[in-house]
């Protein structure tokens, strides 16, 4: 099977999977949640996304979901098999890597995408008839179809003459260096009050006042 992945070279890893008996809905929200992370820290993701410790959030196909608060509002949910169905293809992916001779430690998921393939119909056993919501009291037979998908993941390094331009910026935006915890700023000293002079009682002030009434003023020549 072919892949939608058009650019070509020696660059970019492929790995896919098709026939998958999975909802291509919340496959396609688990490879959002993927796209453009270092392989690696992808792999962590798919983990708990497998394990349900993390939801995934659902940018489409999210009409009857809930606000989660660990998405900040966002609608999302734990498609548990869909995570664990991409997990084995980015881990496909990776082992493709390791044989060209490429560090995982260096690649990114430049690309990651699920689509319907094809729609096969199931029927019940003979006799499961519903009655009275048809023509004639007899409805059309009950029937549940499998949808099936197709996964599939690329791989590049960060530094790669090919990759788009949307590429380079969608990974140094979603691969930002963590800060630098900063030291916390220490309270400034506080400074020892000069010790204010001690007030006079009220009485010498007055007798200073008198004195200086009573002192001769110089009389200019």
């Amino acid at each position: 099977m072919n892949y939608s992945f058009n650019l070509k070279g020696d660059d970019f890893v492929r790995a896919q999977s098709y026939d998958v008996n999975a909802s291509y809905k919340d496959l396609g929200a688990v490879c959002d949640a993927i796209r453009h992370l270092r392989a690696n820290d992808a792999v962590a993701a798919l983990e708990s996304f497998a394990a349900k410790s993390r939801p995934v959030a659902y940018r489409r196909h999210n009409r009857h979901m809930g606000s989660r608060h660990e998405l900040g509002g966002q609608k999302g949910g734990y498609p548990e098999k869909a995570a664990s169905e991409v997990l084995k293809t980015l881990v496909n992916a990776i082992a493709n890597a390791g044989n060209k001779g490429k560090n995982a430690d260096d690649m990114f998921v430049v690309s990651a995408s699920a689509n319907k393939t094809r729609i096969e119909r199931r029927y019940p056993s003979k006799g499961s008839i519903a009655w009275g919501r048809g023509m004639y009291g007899m409805s059309a037979t009950n029937h549940s179809d499998i949808e099936y998908a197709k996964i599939e993941i690329v791989l590049a390094e960060e530094h790669s003459d090919k990759l788009t331009h949307n590429m380079k910026y969608f990974i140094k935006r979603r691969n930002k260096p963590l800060a630098v915890p900063q030291k916390p700023r220490q309270p400034a000293k506080a400074q020892p009050k000069l010790a204010s002079k001690p007030k006079q009682p009220a009485q010498l002030q007055a007798a200073k006042a008198e004195e200086k009434r009573e002192a001769p003023t110089e009389q200019k020549t």
